[in-house]
Order: C-alpha cells, then sequence, then structure tokens
C-alpha cells in the first residue's frame, strides 16, 4: 500500500520542471528559426537536425554519474557519524532519511524494525534527520543529544509513538515534546545543555547537507545498499529489501 509522504518546501514538481524546459526549448527554437532564416536550406536543415538530436539525447535515459558525483553519493551515504542499530557485517545496511515529526515516517519504522526481528544479523538500519515540518529542528536537536545519554533508540521510538501529541496540522508544539518523553528517562538538564552543543548542530548540518547531494525531498526516504527506491511503498520497499537479502 502506498502513503503519502512529507514533502520538503524547496520540491518543485517534476510536471513544472519540465514544462519550463519545454518552454524553454520553444523560444530557444524561435529565436534560431529567425536568426537564420534567410541562410542556406542545407545550413537550416542541418541546424534543425543538430537541435533536434540534442533534445532527444538530453531527454532519453538517466546519464551516468560521473565519478566525482559517484564519490559524494557514496561519502553521503556512509552514515558513518549517525545512529545504527544492527549487526555491523549485515548484508544489507538500510539508510532511512526521517522527518520525526512526519505521519509516513512513524507508520514505516514499525515495519522495517520487524524485519529486524526477523532476521536480525541481516540488516543494519541508519537513520538520518531531515527538518521537513515547521519546528522540527527542536526535535532533531533532542534526539541527537539523547545519544549522549545512549537513549537514542528509546526516544525516537516514543517519539514517534506519541507524535500526535506534539504535532499539530504538520507544525511542532515545542511545550509538548519532551512530556510526549517523560517515560523515556532522561536528564532533562544535560539534554537542554547538550542540544545546542556544536557536535550536535553539526550532525544536523551533516545530515541536512547529505540530504541535498542526494536529492532527498520527501520523508521516508529509503537507500538499500546504496540504492534508492524505484517509487515509495511498502510493497516497493520490502521487494529491494528482499532482492538484496538474496543476493
Amino acid at each position: 500500500a502506498n502513503s503519502s509522504r512529507c514533502v520538503s518546501a524547496l520540491d518543485l514538481p517534476k510536471s513544472a520542471v519540465h514544462q519550463q524546459a519545454v518552454t524553454g526549448g520553444e523560444e530557444h527554437g524561435a529565436a534560431m528559426t529567425k536568426a537564420i532564416r534567410n541562410t542556406q536550406t542545407r545550413l537550416v536543415t542541418l541546424a534543425v537536425g543538430a537541435l533536434v538530436a540534442a533534445t532527444f539525447l538530453s531527454g532519453c535515459g538517466d546519464p551516468q554519474p560521473a565519478p566525482a558525483e559517484d564519490k559524494a553519493r557514496e561519502a553521503a551515504l556512509a552514515s558513518e557519524h549517525s545512529p545504527t542499530v544492527g549487526n555491523a557485517g549485515a548484508k544489507v545496511h538500510i539508510v532511512e532519511f526521517l522527518d520525526p515529526a512526519c505521519g509516513t515516517c512513524a507508520l514505516f519504522y514499525p515495519m522495517v524494525k520487524g524485519w529486524m526481528a526477523e532476521v536480525p544479523d541481516d540488516i543494519r538500519l541508519s537513520i538520518r534527520h531531515v527538518p521537513f515540518h515547521d519546528g522540527v529542528d527542536y526535535v532533531v536537536k533532542i534526539l541527537e543529544a539523547s545519544r549522549n545519554q545512549d537513549k537514542y533508540w528509546e526516544t525516537l521510538e516514543t517519539l514517534l509513538a506519541t507524535q500526535q501529541s506534539w504535532v499539530q496540522n504538520h507544525v511542532v508544539q515545542p511545550d509538548r515534546v519532551l512530556p510526549a518523553i517523560a517515560s523515556v528517562g532522561l536528564d532533562v538538564e544535560q539534554l537542554e545543555a547538550d542540544m545546542n552543543s556544536p557536535e550536535v548542530l553539526q550532525r544536523m548540518e551533516k545530515d541536512v547537507a547529505d540530504s541535498k547531494v542526494l536529492k532527498v525531498v520527501a520523508t521516508p526516504e529509503y537507500f538499500v545498499n546504496g540504492r534508492q527506491l524505484p517509487s515509495f511503498g511498502q510493497e516497493q520497499l520490502a521487494n529491494l529489501v528482499r532482492e538484496e537479502l538474496q543476493k
């Protein structure tokens, strides 16, 4: 079953991008035609043919990433600074870009943890934070700071389970967050001191920067052994994990 995802406000629909490209191409073609109208017919034909060929080649297929792009993508997926759970030598490494205020993230997380419980030695999960919702930076700081008390996973799971109590109309209600995770047993004084530490801020900046390299525009977004979902959905994710497990 498919679920709607939480989308970045910076995400421009593909249809709009396509329309801009088409419109721009048409204007460029008209200008070229006007400029060469009085030249020889043979030159006009060659120019138009070249334009058509260039348009065809640029619009067909996915370009192969350059070596530099490959390296940047590999570095962004390494997730060495990120909270990770599971066998370090697991056959499958899932990297999830997650917004803690995202309702679909809250639905998918237990499903992934369930798969890990079924094959505990074969799946490893790393979490990256992308703050798409208003006010969610505060929650990400709590999550990152909770790592200093070795309570990250308890904090994350409690936040997702209580999400409806501290998110209202897709906006985080900061005064409701700490009461929602009181059962985790965090030292609040230490937590608040750590939330604005350079280490926490650097990890947050790294996640956002890597999400841009990987063109993450909605959450949850998954990469399974480096492979991004071809389309979003529970079945698609399950199939991708299954394929990697069977290799």
